[in-house]
């Protein structure tokens, strides 16, 4: 398979991330950078020296050669950003979520190739191996009868993302890992209920989704993370079927430091290393060089099962507003 030449639109937090993973994979070649603020596009230089940087998608678009483009931007962008791409025929990866509403996220239908060969959600989870291989046990096994997952995360966090609620930013990442495991089936009833914070915005999100075949699923997703927790929290998920169990703990990774006080420097299973990247982010990204060269999407990271995890939300956040199952 020949290099994919990619593009990185937003070099921020995970767009960097983004990038330096792009630098050192094989499958890719990364020959675009676009960024408006200019000290992160003079940060990227200094770390990825070679790799032109754009101010002005339509400068990059018309001289970076980029047949394919990674969206690491606001929400609010990934739309309007993603239209003016799949237009040009190249293929797109959008960082979750895919839309602010799944009303502006339909707007993509006229672009989207079938299968959604063209365009793919990125979500780091569903390439973890720990969690592949929980989802093949779960099939070979069958008889899924109930899962849980907990997600918390230290209170800082609210401020970080400007009051977003643990529902969206959060769960959210439960919610793709739900989909897979229930197969992509639509939940008959969802229930959902969300704690107010004190000061304003909410600070705790409790949900509950069932299927016709008798699955039950909880999903609780928080703030209330104490400062003496890892520094991105922690992440568990539980399984239980008909005779058996699993148990799943991606974050904080199995590496823990001591000095004045307790350090986990592998929150997560990213080494964006240009030198030799590896881990999930890697996976993930190999995954959409596949896409772009003619595979499809695996099942969560399709332009479908993004739209059906838009439904989940904002049905679970009417069932919260109204008290009742939506």
């Amino acid at each position: 398979m020949s290099a994919v030449r990619i593009g990185v639109i937003g070099v921020g937090r995970f767009g960097r991330l983004h990038a330096r993973t792009l630098a050192g994979l094989a499958e890719a070649d990364l020959v675009a950078l676009v960024e408006t603020d200019a000290a992160a596009r003079s940060a990227m230089s200094v770390e990825l020296p070679g790799v032109p940087c754009w101010d002005d998608l339509d400068q990059a678009l018309a001289h970076s050669g980029a047949e394919a483009w990674v969206i690491a931007t606001q929400t609010a962008s990934h739309i309007p950003l993603a239209e003016r791409l799949l237009a040009t025929g190249a293929a797109v990866l959008i960082e979750k979520p895919l839309a602010p509403s799944r009303t502006e996220a339909a707007r993509l239908a006229p672009l989207v190739a079938p299968g959604s060969r063209n365009l793919m959600l990125g979500h780091i989870l569903l390439f973890a191996p720990e969690f592949r291989r929980l989802a093949q046990e779960s099939r070979a096994r069958g008889g899924l009868a109930y899962m849980q997952a907990t997600r918390h995360r230290p209170a800082l966090t609210f401020e970080q993302f400007g009051g977003e609620s643990p529902l969206r930013l959060l769960m959210i990442h439960d919610l793709y890992l739900t989909l897979l495991l229930a197969g992509g089936a639509e939940p008959e009833r969802v229930t959902a209920a969300l704690h107010p914070r004190p000061g304003g915005g909410v600070d705790l999100a409790i949900a509950r989704l069932e299927w016709a075949d008798g699955l039950w699923a909880t999903l609780t997703a928080s703030y209330l993370a104490p400062p003496g927790m890892p520094s991105d929290g922690f992440d568990r998920l539980e399984l239980y079927g008909q005779g058996w169990a699993a148990l799943m703990e991606l974050n904080p990774q199995p590496l823990t430091l001591w000095a004045e006080r307790a350090e986990w420097p592998m929150s997560l299973a990213i080494d964006a290393d240009p030198a030799a990247p590896s881990g999930w982010l890697a996976e993930e990204l190999r995954c959409f060089c596949r896409v772009v060269r003619g595979a499809e999407p695996p099942l969560g990271s399709r332009y479908q099962d993004g739209l059906q995890l838009m439904g989940w939300i904002e049905r679970l956040e009417r069932s919260a507003a109204e008290g009742r199952p939506a």
